[in-house]
């Protein structure tokens, strides 16, 4: 997916969570494990938001199939840093969930999958 579709999913979702109350702490932080595409707040509650933008349900089904175990681990060793580097958030519970997001010309609704 290029960068410029990448960026216009992670904006919609993030627009529809913000209308939700969440408040972005994260986008596109980087470490040597990954990307987190967002992270957000409310009180006492952290929400890491892996995006997919998809034009249509390929072999990976929208993007469910880049939701594996190494690809987890890696996201959880970059959370545990950035947590490191904001300890204020220590305490948080944390929340994982998978945006699906139908890219135009598609007017589909996002799916939010948990991620567990």
């Amino acid at each position: 997916m290029s960068q410029r579709r990448g960026n216009w999913a992670e904006q919609r979702a993030l627009r529809l969570l913000r209308a939700a109350g969440w408040t972005l702490l994260a986008q596109r932080w980087r470490s040597r494990w990954g990307e987190l595409d967002l992270l957000l707040h409310k009180p006492q509650r952290l929400l890491l938001v892996e995006v997919k933008g998809r034009t249509r349900c390929g072999p990976d089904g929208w993007g469910v199939g880049a939701l594996h175990a190494g690809k987890r681990r890696r996201l959880e060793s970059s959370l545990q840093l950035w947590l490191q580097q904001h300890p204020e958030y220590q305490d948080c519970r944390w929340e994982w969930v998978c945006a699906l997001v139908p890219l135009p010309p598609s007017r589909r609704p996002v799916r939010w999958l948990p991620w567990v």
